[in-house]
């Protein structure tokens, strides 16, 4: 190589050196100073007498740590705006609206002042959604159909309509007040099952609810409002034959020893046993099978019919019955449960003329204060449903009246039908030519007019009037009360009414109450009430 390529390698080489050979000693010394394993010592530090009158406040905090100052606003924050009023659809109104009756507004003095009742006691609307009160006509008009149907009595009261906020108002102050409900959803949510449910848990026992297509048969419903007004008692039950149920046990028996003999390695098909593998498993087929079947229930031998009939009575079925609730008991709890075969049972029973528990015969108490007795199954020897006060099913009274409320496909139908005459003919004729939900709507409120009518009960309408019925009731001040009083939210959250609503905040945007107008106002608007804020 060149003579100054030489150099220059030896000078860098020189230079790298030296730079190494002081932090090479630094490291040394520091190791051989301290170790990993000794103890740092900071003599000198803290050594300082404590001022006088020295304590943790003596150093105040920066101004900004103790009260920080408001945050910047994000200029693309959404605030919501006041809420001032909240107004019901008038879709009755033409165009509709927003409904300035139904309406309820915070006058500047902070009162609650209605659209129909001026302004509210202060007291008494302390604890309700303003949204609520701007349903309180129809809360008004169900007080006041409970009042009128019930004059006092308890009893039970048929509903048409119960989704609507009137029939909702009904079905929850005639359930509170001590009175039976059967409350029929109307067609334009009767398809919604969980809204069904609900009505359903609103009308305490023994009140139901039901769709408005299970009202379309008048025999159905006449059958259910018996439910109810009557009550279900499993002693009249028609049907109950033990030994119908005796000779039908017994033939599935011996079709059950036919079909599963005890030449076969368990009760199963004839079809297990057919080899459908390949040719080096058949070998081991027989094996591996005998040791999968042996985990299943036996075959049965044959059973003389005559021994079954003469040693076996109904008696002994129900004491074969029995055991199975034994069997279950013992695998639950884990204790020591033999195989269980209940073919071998009845064999057993008969060979040794078993002994039928007097329990089984006719229930007693087992000892004094041990209660009323309580059936947990059903016997094949008669109706039994317990005896003393806890076992009485909930009956509702008799019916004192139903609650229509006006749907505009009710109102359509009834005014076409009453339109077209007084023969049947003609009234048929004119179904024809509505539509099925109008049609529907009509045969389920007849089915509700009319039963309530057989009983001699009253029939009050509300939300409209209807042909050939009485003018639709009109809430006194006793009932805007009661439903005041109703809608009031205690400390624990709850009330005696309560309403599905969906709200629209036009306080917010302004074409929201467009918006709710034209969704109140679809053929199918959906179960909750529209309400709209501003």
């Amino acid at each position: 190589p060149a003579p100054w390529t030489v150099a220059s390698s030896s000078m860098m080489l020189t230079s790298n050196l030296a730079r190494r050979a002081p932090l090479a000693a630094s490291r040394a010394a520091a190791g051989s100073i301290r170790s990993f394993g000794m103890k740092a010592r900071n003599d000198g530090v803290m050594d300082e007498p404590i001022p006088p009158n020295y304590t943790i406040d003596s150093i105040k905090p920066p101004k900004h740590w103790t009260s920080p100052g408001p945050p910047d606003k994000d200029p693309n924050e959404y605030v919501r705006g006041p809420v001032t009023s909240a107004h019901a659809v008038d879709i009755a109104a033409d165009p509709p609206r927003l409904s300035a009756r139904d309406s309820a507004t915070f006058s500047p003095t902070g009162a609650v002042v209605h659209g129909r009742y001026g302004e509210l006691d202060p007291d008494a609307t302390e604890s309700i959604p303003l949204e609520y009160l701007a349903l309180l006509r129809h809360s008004a008009e169900g007080a006041a159909a409970v009042r009128t149907v019930s004059s006092g009595k308890k009893g039970t009261i048929l509903v048409y309509g119960a989704t609507q906020p009137a029939g909702l108002a009904t079905t929850q102050l005639a359930s509170t007040s001590g009175c039976a409900v059967v409350a029929v959803v109307g067609g334009e949510h009767s398809g919604n099952d969980e809204m069904v449910d609900i009505v359903k848990g609103l009308a305490s026992e023994p009140g139901t609810a039901i769709p408005e297509e299970y009202a379309l048969l008048k025999k159905n419903f006449r059958d259910i409002v018996e439910l109810v007004s009557k009550g279900d008692d499993p002693s009249k039950w028609p049907g109950h034959d033990p030994d119908a149920f005796l000779q039908d046990f017994k033939q599935n028996l011996l079709d059950y020893v036919e079909y599963y003999p005890d030449t076969v390695p368990a009760a199963v098909s004839a079809d297990h046993m057919d080899f459908a593998g390949k040719e080096k498993d058949r070998a081991n087929f027989s094996a591996n099978m005998s040791a999968y079947l042996s985990q299943l229930p036996p075959g049965e031998a044959p059973l003389d019919p005559t021994k079954l009939d003469s040693y076996f009575p109904k008696e002994q079925y129900a004491a074969w019955k029995a055991k199975f609730g034994k069997q279950t008991t013992a695998v639950i709890s884990g204790d020591d449960a033999p195989d269980f075969v209940p073919s071998h049972l009845v064999r057993s029973m008969i060979a040794e003329n078993e002994e039928v528990d007097p329990q089984i015969l006719k229930p007693i108490h087992i000892s004094e204060g041990a209660g009323d007795y309580v059936p947990y199954e059903p016997s094949v020897l008669d109706r039994r449903n317990g005896e003393g006060p806890s076992n009485k099913l909930p009956t509702g009274g008799p019916v004192l009246g139903a609650v229509v409320v006006v749907t505009p496909a009710l109102q359509s139908a009834a005014e076409a039908v009453d339109k077209a005459g007084k023969s049947l003919r003609s009234k048929a004729e004119a179904l024809q030519f509505l539509t099925q939900t109008q049609r529907r709507a009509f045969a389920g409120a007849s089915s509700v007019i009319a039963e309530a009518k057989r009983a001699g009960g009253t029939v009050v309408v509300v939300g409209g009037s209807l042909p050939g019925l009485d003018a639709p009731i009109e809430p006194a001040d006793e009932d805007v009360k009661e439903a005041l009083a109703a809608m009031d939210v205690d400390e624990k959250g709850q009330s005696r009414m309560n309403y599905f609503l969906q709200v629209y905040r036009a306080s917010d945007y302004a074409v929201y109450a467009d918006y709710a107008i034209h969704r109140a106002t679809e053929p199918l608007s959906g179960p909750r009430t529209i309400v709209v804020t501003k």
